[in-house]
């Protein structure tokens, strides 16, 4: 087979247009090892391992990158999963720049650089998408991507980033739940999707519904609404019979007009008789402790 021949085919792989192409695609259409072999050695083509073909010779993209993790590992077993399956739907603001990969535990696969490879009990049916690059579906990969998580506080980001960018809901969440099994950080994870379910907008929020929960504290009732002289006014936190609202900041809360809406929205709450404590989510995380002693003294002086 000619040059040009072979390029044209290597050209109609449905990966193509990623610069890569499987050998087994490639073979499939004609393009055999020795042709391969003659692209690769003419500085044409670039072997990524054993399944996979560069079409060109520079650096794989991250969606050459992806492919390539699923080829190496298997095909017909692996598929993306956890945040790398969250990002290929469409997950924004999350970094990550090792690809997360599951096969089921008995498969004897190797080891890919630059994949963290994971061994699943079993499939759920239903649960890898069917089309494009073999992927599991939002609410499974967000799942997992929570169970593998390197710490809890990751693992809520990550839970909480699916459901704020509807890639997924807190009721399919819930019911998948039901039927993967993590091997780490279940209570946790239970425990998270429950406060999402009830609303929870903001990881300041989560972390604070259970912190008052640490110090028995009352419940609060996040996201509570008032009406105030310019309409609604949405608040962070409050409580229910008592006259004490937290606003929790986020750096979104530093941005544009943010902190003049801030102001008048704060002011309209004093004005009708609740105290007002701040607490910045850097904050938060670094002086906990006393932070929390001034709720529980705000709530004490709020009855």
């Amino acid at each position: 087979m000619v040059r040009n021949e072979r390029a044209a085919l290597a050209n109609q792989a449905p990966t193509a247009a990623d610069g890569v192409a499987s050998r087994d695609w490639l073979q499939r259409v004609g393009v055999g090892f020795d042709d391969i072999r003659s692209e690769v050695r003419s500085g044409r083509w670039v072997k990524h391992g054993l399944q996979t073909v560069g079409l060109h010779t520079g650096p794989l993209g991250l969606e050459g990158r992806r492919w390539r993790a699923v080829w190496e590992i298997g095909e017909n077993v692996a598929a993306l999963d956890g945040v790398s399956a969250l990002q290929v739907a469409g997950l924004r603001g999350y970094a990550e720049d090792v690809l997360h990969v599951s096969v089921v535990h008995t498969c004897a696969v190797k080891r890919v650089q630059g994949v963290h490879l994971h061994k699943v009990i079993r499939r759920v049916e239903d649960e890898v998408s069917a089309a494009g690059i073999p992927r599991t579906r939002p609410p499974v990969a967000a799942l997992r991507g929570a169970y593998w998580a390197v710490s809890d506080r990751q693992a809520a980001l990550i839970l909480l980033m699916a459901v704020q960018q509807r890639l997924t809901t807190p009721q399919e969440l819930l019911s998948w739940s039901g039927r993967l099994q993590g091997r780490k950080r279940r209570r946790f994870v239970k425990l998270v999707l429950s406060d999402i379910a009830a609303g929870v907008q903001s990881l300041g929020e989560l972390d604070f519904a259970r912190m008052c929960r640490a110090r028995g504290l009352p419940e609060p009732t996040r996201q509570a609404v008032i009406e105030g002289p310019r309409g609604r006014i949405y608040l962070d936190v409050r409580w229910d019979g008592y006259s004490l609202v937290v606003e929790i900041d986020g750096a979104q809360h530093r941005e544009g007009l943010a902190v003049t809406d801030d102001n008048l929205r704060q002011n309209a709450v004093t004005l009708a008789r609740n105290q007002v404590l701040r607490i910045d989510l850097i904050g938060l995380r670094l002086y906990e402790d006393a932070f929390m002693e001034q709720v529980a003294l705000g709530l004490r002086r709020s009855r």
